[in-house]
């Protein structure tokens, strides 16, 4: 244990958010907001995106300046069963943590502005022996944050496999800026599916 809550944020968010001064946000499936109260803190003007109406009241309550002001907007969507919220939207952070669902994939990272920055964190296979989840649905494979982000993004960090001494769960993430001048395209609808930039 390392003493966190659940409503710290992720220090892999916390540290390559660490220079933001400005920009724009996108944190998908946000919860009880954790990443939004760490953004906006930065200056970051942030979109969040979750099904749980009530978490995104207690959201709005608790930042009801930045929502008054524009720097917040609160988006309530099932991502999993409806239509993308946010058109061809582009943010300069996109933050996704414990949460996969892969047909969402192309989505998420296209809506990762030219130079933008993807962050991505959430457990993968062998999570199931310490706990949930343990559905296969919801656990990436060994790489692949790496290999679905292709070469349209470029890899800033990338760390696959167990967290803790001893370990308490299996995750990977990556940090992965996209290149200013790729144009993407999705080849694949699972897990097999990655960006390519098209030159």
């Amino acid at each position: 244990m390392n003493g966190r809550c659940a409503g710290d944020p992720s220090p892999f968010v916390e540290f390559w958010t660490r220079d933001a001064r400005g920009g724009t946000a996108l944190d998908v499936a946000c919860g009880l907001g954790r990443h939004v109260r760490l953004l906006l803190s930065r200056g970051v003007a942030v979109v969040a995106v979750d099904r749980d109406e009530a978490a995104l009241d207690a959201i709005a309550n608790e930042h009801a300046d930045a929502v008054a002001n524009a720097r917040l907007e609160l988006v309530s969507a099932d991502l999993e069963n409806a239509s993308w919220p946010l058109g061809d939207r582009q943010f300069d952070f996109v933050v996704v943590t414990n949460y996969l669902w892969r047909p969402l994939l192309p989505r998420v990272l296209a809506a990762v502005a030219p130079n933008g920055t993807l962050l991505y964190e959430t457990f993968r296979t062998g999570h199931e022996r310490f706990g949930r989840p343990s559905n296969p649905d919801f656990l990436l494979q060994p790489g692949e944050l790496r290999a679905v982000v292709g070469d349209a993004f470029e890899i800033l960090l990338f760390e696959d496999g167990p967290e803790g001494d001893p370990p308490t769960a299996m995750r990977q993430r990556i940090a992965a800026r996209r290149k200013k001048d790729a144009t993407l395209e999705w080849r694949g609808a699972d897990a097999t599916g990655r960006l390519r930039a098209i030159e």
